[in-house]
């Protein structure tokens, strides 16, 4: 890879563009942790993407996702560190973790998943303040041109009808 003179080398992987998530940096907050009231619930999960809930953590379509079926799995406290959480509602979110990359391999067979935590503003963390775990499938040659070259992301199916997927499957899963 040919440098221009000055520029220091890139590091050894290449770099991730996702500049549709610019609409969600630089969007207007609607007041308070979008999570917070995704966790309080408004009767309105398929409105509100609310995938799952249980006692202590539940899991959300992520609105700009990366890829399809982008998901996210937080504490319904507002709790920003890992530090913070009770060993109950870690244990719960991991265990709705496990359980969302599982659901999402069955729906989707990816060839494969991102599954982390971004930890504050620096590290990327769009709420800082309520921690979340990011659960992105992939598939082999997923990143394509189209951010790159033609400013739009492909995502291959709608938010709303992978919800109804999935919670198909949920249904399914739990014999209802």
């Amino acid at each position: 890879m040919s440098h221009a003179a000055g520029q220091p080398s890139s590091p050894p992987f290449d770099l991730i563009w996702a500049p549709w998530r610019m609409e969600y940096i630089l969007g207007p907050r609607e007041g308070g942790c979008f999570l917070c009231a995704a966790a309080a619930g408004s009767g309105e999960d398929e409105r509100d993407l609310v995938l799952e809930r249980r006692e202590r953590c539940f899991s959300i379509f992520n609105r700009y996702p990366y890829n399809n079926g982008h998901l996210l799995v937080a504490p319904r406290a507002h709790k920003g560190d890992l530090a913070a959480l009770s060993e109950e509602e870690l244990v719960d979110v991991v265990r709705l973790t496990r359980d969302t990359q599982q659901l999402l391999a069955r729906a989707l067979a990816p060839h494969g998943f991102n599954i982390g935590l971004n930890l504050g503003t620096c590290a990327g963390a769009g709420v800082p303040g309520h921690l979340h775990v990011h659960i992105v499938p992939r598939w082999n040659g997923d990143t394509n041109f189209m951010p790159v070259l033609g400013g739009a992301k492909v995502i291959v199916q709608s938010l709303e009808a992978l919800y109804r997927v999935l919670r198909g499957q949920l249904a399914a899963q739990a014999g209802g």
